[in-house]
């Protein structure tokens, strides 16, 4: 589908949805990509606003608190900020979470722009109640328990209890939201005033759709004290009704193996992304610290030399993804495309590196079925001696790190190959201030798994955590994305408890899931 981007002088009240990034719209994605300014709420998930232009003004309008006049103050604020900015001719994003019209106060701000004389557009949003509850393992409707449902927000504009005897005699499922403050008043009047048997099943969810999401069963007689025991705190809303009954038999969300758990994310921070949005499909929290840090070489001109010369070689090999878009950066200075190669052939140590290969309009035609510079060394050879009857005299282009093994390399010199090995990049350790933040996170136990990507990844986690750094993971599962790292990680006095045996970042994080599961079970 085609896009139309955010207008100026218009105000798009966008749902974003109820905590978990995914859930945003495709429209939604389009305003906030594309818009010249956001005002957000203060639960919002921090992944959307990456999506904003990188010239874009990002500003935090939340309002948070129990004093209903300040929060109408804070009200009134943004109201004439949201007309102010589009009057100055910007394109406005007024980003809420769930769903702007659901006690989102979204109709208040349309009603203030329509008054100012302001065009605007309502997206909708993923509103929380529904999709705390699918995140629960809730249905809020089912044909044998409940026909109908029914949204009450706990506290009314003035900050008053709602009238809970308006529902007597109304049946199905009831959601609370922002009640968790009253929720044994809201209880007893539930028993009291509308009429519910105390031995309704009840469940108040925490964080819905978010890797710390917590749910607590009971009844509506002990939910209160329920939650207060487990400790919830905001955002939380209730569910009453049969429907609650089901839960076990089609919760999830919370089942998956790595829910909840928080996972360390060393790659660097183009790369990043990716593992993220792997790990929060599969209700991981990711931990995002650049482990390494890449920059250019000390000088580029041999770079841009060999970027000009590409078409003169008869295979270019890369090594990494890093590898390439260092390459096709130089390539995109020298004002150069994918043509550069000529009838040259591309090689890529592995999927990932394939793929961003691809995404720049390039299929390799050498991939190994092994990720390891060894098998890509013999795919290479026998690549050669297909295409050229011989891997003698042919000429090899590697645009690598300055650091890196050199098997690849030896292995073509010593099969008869003219190999030049080209710095397209170079590595970094990261700076003391993350080392040390990184170095309290594991002592303070916050990060449950660390999947090394990389044998330089492992080197630098070392690195940073300095001396002791086997006993500091001792309590986290350290994952490797082959046996080279694994071999480097051991090497360096880590105990790493998982080694992928398709080495990708898929087939890692499947690997994680796997030990997982297996650990459950032998515990149960």
């Amino acid at each position: 589908m085609a896009a139309a981007p955010a207008r100026k002088g218009t105000v798009y009240l966008v749902g974003a949805g109820p905590g978990d990034p995914r859930l945003l719209t495709q429209r939604g994605l389009e305003l906030l990509s594309t818009a010249d300014v956001i005002l957000h709420d203060e639960l919002i998930h921090p992944v959307l606003l990456r999506a904003a232009r990188a010239d874009a003004e990002v500003r935090h309008v939340g309002k948070r608190g129990s004093e209903p006049a300040a929060k109408q103050l804070k009200q009134d604020e943004i109201d004439r900020m949201i007309v102010a900015e589009a009057q100055a001719g910007r394109s406005v994003v007024r980003l809420k979470g769930g769903d702007p019209f659901l006690f989102g106060r979204g109709s208040e701000e349309c009603e203030a722009l329509a008054r100012a004389g302001v065009p605007f557009e309502v997206v909708p949003g993923v509103t929380s109640p529904l999709a705390a509850a699918a995140y629960a393992g809730v249905s809020l409707t089912h044909r044998d328990l409940a026909s109908s449902v029914t949204f009450v927000s706990g506290t009314t504009r003035h900050g008053e209890a709602f009238d809970f005897s308006r529902l007597r005699g109304l049946g199905g499922t009831l959601v609370v939201l922002m009640g968790l403050g009253r929720l044994r008043e809201i209880a007893r009047a539930l028993v009291e005033q509308a009429g519910r048997s105390p031995e309704t099943p009840a469940l108040a969810i925490q964080s819905g759709t978010l890797p710390w999401q917590r749910s607590v069963e009971g009844t509506i007689v002990d939910i209160a004290e329920r939650v207060e025991a487990a400790k919830l705190k905001t955002p939380v809303l209730a569910v009453i009704g049969e429907v609650v009954s089901l839960r076990q038999t089609i919760r999830w969300f919370d089942a998956w193996p790595l829910f909840g758990k928080r996972v360390l994310v060393g790659r660097a921070e183009h790369q990043a992304e990716g593992t993220s949005a792997l790990l929060r499909a599969r209700g991981a929290e990711p931990f995002e610290l650049p482990l390494i840090r890449i920059q250019p070489p000390a000088t580029l001109e041999p770079l841009a030399r060999c970027v000009t010369e590409a078409s003169t070689y008869d295979l270019v090999a890369f090594t990494s993804e890093n590898g390439v878009r260092a390459f096709f950066e130089a390539a995109r200075a020298a004002r150069r495309d994918a043509r550069v190669f000529g009838k040259a052939r591309i090689a890529a140590i592995g999927e990932g590196t394939a793929a961003a290969l691809a995404e720049r309009g390039i299929v390799a035609d050498v991939v190994p079925a092994v990720f390891r510079g060894e098998a890509l060394a013999a795919a290479c050879i026998a690549d050669l001696e297909t295409t050229r009857g011989t891997a003698r005299g042919a000429r090899v282009l590697v645009p690598r790190a300055t650091v890196a093994r050199e098997i690849f390399p030896e292995t073509l010199r010593a099969a008869g190959a003219e190999v030049d090995v080209v710095f397209a990049y170079e590595t970094k350790a990261i700076e003391p201030e993350r080392a040390a933040e990184l170095r309290r996170a594991f002592e303070r136990g916050e990060l449950d798994v660390v999947l090394l990507t990389s044998s330089s990844m492992a080197s630098s986690l070392c690195d940073a955590l300095g001396e002791g750094a086997g006993a500091i993971l001792e309590r986290a599962l350290v994952a490797s994305i082959g046996p080279i790292t694994t071999k480097t990680a051991e090497g360096r006095g880590l105990r790493v408890r998982v080694t992928a045996g398709v080495s990708t970042i898929e087939g890692l994080v499947e690997a994680v899931e796997r030990h997982i599961e297996s650990e459950t079970s032998r515990r149960a």
